[in-house]
């Protein structure tokens, strides 16, 4: 067995076989740039961790199940004037997050906040936080599944653990049954313990009805107000071609 294939063999015991991909490349250079043997070692690491740190950004993007690809940089904030720009490029540094801070964007079907919403959640990802990406009417789907075969506090450990919690279109039908007290649970268990970024068509002062008991909705909307940005998105819906032609 040659020097080659014995290191290759422990290689794969120290779980150090990544650098295989690049070493060859790394052996030429070492011999072309007459590097040292720290520098070398130095190089062949970095390509293992830059290796290792993007298989961790795959799985992160993965676990966090969004619906699209979506970037600030292709959001068209000229469409809507009135869209508060500044604000979202602040809440984008995902700052909030280390503070458990909320985000609530708050406007009319159309304006983005879908948009939006997954665009932070992937710079959230990107910044190394753990996020996972909802709808409403998934949630509470997947929750009442959970009731029914007996893995209701597992589901719902899923929407407390994440760093950053996104539920897209909160209120878009009135809520029922178990539907009120899940979501107040979800935001009274990530309460000061990890940031959600709500979306949804109602207005803030929409939102206590939905809860249906007064002492539920005062204890919700405390919690989640307490440290919460409040996004207002007006204007008109980008979805339809008549507005977009004009703009």
């Amino acid at each position: 067995m040659s020097t080659t294939d014995d290191l290759v063999q422990v290689l794969r015991k120290l779980r150090l076989s990544g650098v295989l991909h690049t070493m060859p490349l790394r052996v030429k250079q070492c011999a072309e740039d007459n590097l040292d043997a720290t520098e070398f070692l130095y190089r062949l690491l970095c390509d293992e961790l830059e290796r290792r740190e993007a298989k961790k950004l795959l799985l992160r993007l993965r676990d966090a199940r969004f619906e699209h690809g979506k970037s600030l940089e292709d959001f068209d904030f000229t469409f809507n004037p009135k869209i508060p720009k500044s604000q979202l490029i602040e809440i984008a540094t995902c700052t909030f997050i280390d503070r458990h801070d909320n985000v609530l964007l708050v406007g009319p079907c159309g304006v983005g906040k879908s948009h939006l919403a997954q665009a932070i959640g992937h710079r959230a990802v990107r910044r190394g936080h753990k996020v996972l990406f909802t709808t409403g009417t998934q949630l509470f789907r997947d929750l009442r599944a959970g009731r029914g075969d007996g893995s209701f506090e597992r589901r719902m450990l899923k929407y407390t653990k994440p760093h950053l919690l996104i539920v897209d279109d909160v209120g878009l039908r009135p809520l029922r049954g178990d539907e009120p007290e899940d979501l107040h649970d979800i935001v009274r268990n990530r309460y000061e313990r990890g940031s959600v970024i709500f979306t949804s068509n109602r207005d803030v002062a929409e939102w206590p009805p939905l809860f249906g008991d007064p002492l539920m909705a005062s204890a919700a909307m405390d919690r989640l107000l307490h440290h919460a940005h409040i996004v207002i998105l007006d204007g008109q819906s980008y979805r339809n071609p008549k507005n977009r032609y004009a703009a």
